[in-house]
């Protein structure tokens, strides 16, 4: 099994070149975090997840969960790594310092989980998923019940879930059955949660649920929903963990991957005595979980161009090693000898392929959790902005990211031809733990109508318009620079007709043709993200070329002689990382941007053909 690697380089490159996030540590919030902190802490994170997370990962899969006599039981490498997690400090990275966190801003701790998905996302998931409960504590919660849990789960010493779905209520959340009925100071919850990530597991002494229930005489629907703070065992008045609160695992789920994840089904109250406190006002439930689930949807976006990028690094480094064939110079000669497979050209092609996504989805998720922190250090029309960035681009880097994801770890298994198929090499398990990414949170087809039917017109469109406005001052930046002009106008090509699609929709609405952007929406948000990944990469191409030039200059090279440059980059690391990235923008400009061409024509097509169509059977009885 290879060694895990991750880009640190490009992490850092994307944070304080492009991003500027050190310049965050200038307000009173983020005062503590200046740029040599935050690149130790992510020296640090990169570390631990090569020596702590990624070793166990192949050894987590293979033994997978197990559930017998009602209790279920975790990888025995997940204790000690859950231990050291916390010990570390890794669990509370970006939580209140007031009660125990750190406070680092969210872009550091995105960062961070870079290295933590690639390594081991099984693992990863349930930390963050305590991290975003307790989230909902501190925002929806009462002093006591802050006093009560916080510290723990900030700690580790109690988890966290979010306990939404059931066997008749998936993404239809208003169709939930789970009850509260009041009795003194808390709710007597009856009801059953499915596919609930880390729902039971024997690591941590108390589980704290989020849980949406409906209570005695609450309207139907959503607006009917009240959310809980639900543990697994009561907490005493001292803060002593009490007895337990009738909360049982019926089962554990048996799936494609994240074989070390326990995905529980859970019932609550079949003896009637599970008791349940209420989290922010009654029928407010949908709004405060919706905060967690935002935060989820980032992490799994996270997730997906994360695991894409430990899968391209895995087949990079196969291809380095890899011998098989001559040099394509000398395919007739059978004396001549045999090369790594990255020398072949439809290896690089693939090679190209993986690295331009993975460095513009990076781009992508490391700018949206930028966005939540500028929200929390500006004011009035300055933080509707940066607001209005992160609830536009939240679904994009959910959905988008999670499927591009999945696709270049296809791609990047592809490299080790049959070698990637087989368990001996990491790609395999790693297609197989990516492709969750695309379900839970609400399934990609969620996020896209979420897109289309929320967040396009929200704040009357202005957030749109400014996304337009950001990807249009980059275009117009570039417009006529020596290097990238070519990349500036394929990229205004594709803003140009990714507009005339924003105006087609708006179109259709005025017409109450409102099936027009639902039947779309996918294809829309697959050509929005294909547009946002040539936005960041052309950016980062610009950094990278004034970058090169300084490295050129040092070094007594033209930079317009192209065989200089690469004779430079050859020998010197930072000159071939910076060439690089101008060749990754030239390679998306010319092989991926024209997608977003393809895809609007289609949507602008009007078919409604799937609509129309009667499948097999439907219908009939």
């Amino acid at each position: 099994m290879a060694d895990f690697t991750a880009d640190i380089r490009d992490v850092k490159f994307i944070l304080f070149d492009q991003l500027g996030i050190d310049k965050l540590a200038e307000h009173e919030k983020y005062a503590d975090f200046a740029r040599e902190d935050m690149e130790m802490m992510l020296d640090e994170a990169y570390k631990f997840a090569r020596e702590e997370m990624a070793p166990v990962n192949a050894s987590m899969d293979r033994e997978g969960c197990t559930f017998e006599d009602g209790k279920v039981t975790v990888p025995k490498d997940l204790h000690p790594l859950y231990e050291l997690y916390n010990e570390l400090g890794w669990a509370s990275l970006s939580s209140s310092p007031e009660y125990g966190g750190q406070g680092a801003p969210e872009s550091l701790m995105i960062g961070c989980c870079d290295f933590f998905f690639g390594a081991n996302v099984s693992f990863n998931l349930g930390a963050l998923l305590t991290m975003g409960a307790a989230h909902l504590v501190e925002s929806f919660g009462t002093q006591e019940q802050k006093d009560v849990y916080l510290e723990n789960m900030f700690s580790g010493q109690w988890a966290g879930t979010m306990c939404l779905t059931e066997p008749q209520a998936g993404s239809d959340v208003g169709a939930s059955t789970t009850r509260a009925k009041k009795e003194g100071d808390h709710y007597l919850i009856e009801g059953e949660k499915i596919f609930i990530t880390f729902g039971d597991q024997d690591i941590t002494e108390n589980i704290a649920h989020a849980v949406l229930a409906r209570i005695e005489g609450a309207p139907k629907g959503t607006s009917g929903i009240s959310l809980f703070l639900v543990p697994k065992f009561r907490v005493n008045d001292d803060g002593s963990v009490g007895e337990f609160n009738d909360v049982v695992c019926s089962g554990i789920e048996h799936k494609l991957g994240i074989h070390a994840t326990p995905t529980c089904s859970l019932v609550f109250g079949s003896n009637g005595g599970c008791q349940g406190y209420l989290l922010g006002e009654e029928g407010g439930g949908m709004k405060a979980m919706f905060q967690m689930m935002n935060e989820a949807r980032i992490s799994v976006g996270v997730q997906g161009s994360s695991m894409a990028g430990a899968a391209y690094q895995g087949a990079l480094n196969y291809t380095k090693e890899r011998l098989q064939g001559p040099d394509i110079r000398n395919f007739k000669d059978p004396d001549a000898p045999r090369v790594p497979i990255i020398n072949h050209p439809d290896v690089r092609m693939m090679l190209m392929k993986c690295k331009a996504y993975v460095e513009g989805m990076r781009a992508l998720v490391l700018f949206t959790a930028y966005c939540e922190d500028m929200t929390h250090v500006t004011e009035g029309m300055e933080r509707d902005k940066w607001d209005g960035f992160v609830q536009i681009l939240t679904p994009i880097c959910k959905a988008y990211c999670t499927d591009t994801g999945f696709r270049v770890s296809e791609i990047a298994l592809q490299c080790y031809g049959g070698y990637g198929y087989c368990s001996e090499y990491p790609a395999e398990q790693n297609l197989r733990d990516s492709k969750i990414a695309s379900i839970y949170e609400g399934t990609n087809g969620i996020q896209a109508m979420d897109l289309v039917g929320r967040k396009l017109g929200m704040n009357r469109g202005m957030n749109l318009m400014t996304l337009a406005g950001m990807i249009t001052q980059n275009i117009d930046a570039h417009k006529e620079h020596p290097v990238l002009k070519d990349v500036s106008t394929a990229m205004a090509k594709a803003r140009d007709v990714w507009g005339a699609v924003n105006m087609y929709f708006i179109n259709s609405a005025q017409q109450k043709l409102l099936m027009v952007p639902l039947v779309n929406a996918s294809n829309y948000l697959s050509m929005s993200g294909d547009l946002l990944m040539g936005h960041f990469l052309l950016a980062q191409a610009g950094i990278a070329c004034d970058k090169l030039a300084a490295l050129c200059e040092e070094a007594g090279v033209d930079p317009a002689d192209a065989k200089a440059v690469r004779a430079l980059a050859k020998e010197n690391p930072d000159a071939a990382y910076l060439d690089g990235k101008i060749k990754t923008a030239q390679y998306f400009a010319a092989y991926e941007l024209p997608l977003v061409a393809a895809k609007g024509s289609g949507i602008q097509a009007g078919d409604m053909s799937a609509m129309y169509t009667i499948f097999e059977g439907e219908g009939q009885d």
